[in-house]
């Protein structure tokens, strides 16, 4: 093993012991949320039981399900409507992972094999329908209009995400407000549902809820920030090879930032490059190297830490709690996760 590997192995280790700590605070409501999800997605079908038993093996940081439980706690407390929201919005997020791994034919997902890579697209898709009405059952037993109704436009703006970077793509925009536009759809307002449900859930709504959305919103962005900036290197813990969205026609902010210097003299010839209707390896290579070279990374995770430096100010509003420090936590874990 080179030693940049075992650095990275060792800097992800510490940062998944960081996120266990966090985890303490609701280690036993976040067991139940998952024996929720468990029952909920049980049904008379062998095959489908088989499937989803093994998807679920790996669960993967549950991220958003710890943001539903620490909402509510900041809120009120985790009682058991939150724990069948929070239930509720976490298969609804699997759902659109599955769906997801169809769309973009994605054999691994978590190190593990897809649903599609195992048993083809056509039941993949089913699964995913499964998965999405069982969500619905989940939100309705709520007994909450409001919920299910958070989860429905939830349904439609992470279809309205991957539509609009779909149209961006074909049509080489490339601008940081069309990047912000798609990843507040397609993965910030998950992070918002997520924190909102479990507000919600709690007894609490309206006004008081808006500075605690506005955080999970900058930490959406934030994800997915940071997930894009794993295209530009070959990490071996993220296992993901340069310029994967490239070579699916999406343009990240590294390289939006790159392309927003008209001074440097190799522009024209990079949006030459992206207006092609196919990308040669040598191509890819030279793009991420450049928006690299112009400083793109630097400049992602300085937006990166503008935004926790945004959303740590909306978090005074709830008091210096285990809860508001732990979500403080969660937005450092994701800046410096490693994968």
């Amino acid at each position: 093993m080179g030693f940049s590997k075992f650095l990275l192995l060792i800097l992800h280790s510490v940062k998944m012991k960081e996120l266990d700590q966090i985890k303490q605070l609701i280690g036993d409501e976040l067991d139940k949320l998952n024996k929720v999800i468990d029952q909920t997605l049980t049904s008379d079908n062998q095959l489908m039981n088989t499937i989803v038993s093994n998807y679920l093996k790996t669960k993967g940081k549950q991220l958003r399900p710890m943001l539903v439980l620490l909402s509510a706690k900041i809120m009120g407390e985790i009682n058991d409507r939150v724990i069948t929201a929070g239930a509720a919005i976490e298969i609804l997020h699997n759902a659109s992972l599955i769906h997801d791994d169809v769309i973009d034919d994605s054999k691994q997902r978590r190190g593990a094999d897809t649903i599609n890579g195992v048993w083809k697209n056509h039941v993949a898709v089913l699964v995913g329908d499964f998965f999405v009405s069982r969500a619905l059952t989940c939100a309705v037993e709520t007994g909450d209009k409001d919920i299910l109704k958070v989860l429905a436009l939830l349904g439609s703006d992470l279809s309205l995400g991957e539509i609009d970077q779909y149209n961006t793509a074909r049509n080489h925009i490339i601008s940081e407000e069309a990047y912000f536009n798609i990843i507040g759809k397609k993965t910030a307002s998950l992070f918002t549902s997520c924190v909102e449900v479990g507000a919600m859930a709690a007894g609490v709504k309206g006004e008081r809820l808006n500075s605690i959305k506005e955080f999970a919103r900058l930490l959406g962005l934030c994800f997915q920030i940071k997930d894009d900036t794993f295209d530009y290197f070959h990490n071996p813990i993220v296992g993901k090879p340069t310029g994967n969205d490239l070579r699916e026609g999406k343009v990240t902010l590294p390289l939006i930032y790159a392309l927003s210097l008209n001074d440097r003299p190799e522009r024209d010839h990079m949006l030459s490059l992206i207006e092609q209707p196919q990308y040669s390896d040598t191509d890819i290579t030279c793009l991420v190297e450049w928006a690299k070279d112009c400083g793109g990374i630097d400049y992602a995770y300085g937006k990166m830490h503008e935004l926790c430096n945004r959303a740590e100010a909306l978090l005074s509003e709830y008091g210096d709690t285990a809860s508001t420090r732990a979500l403080k936590a969660i937005f450092h874990y994701i800046i410096d996760r490693e994968k």
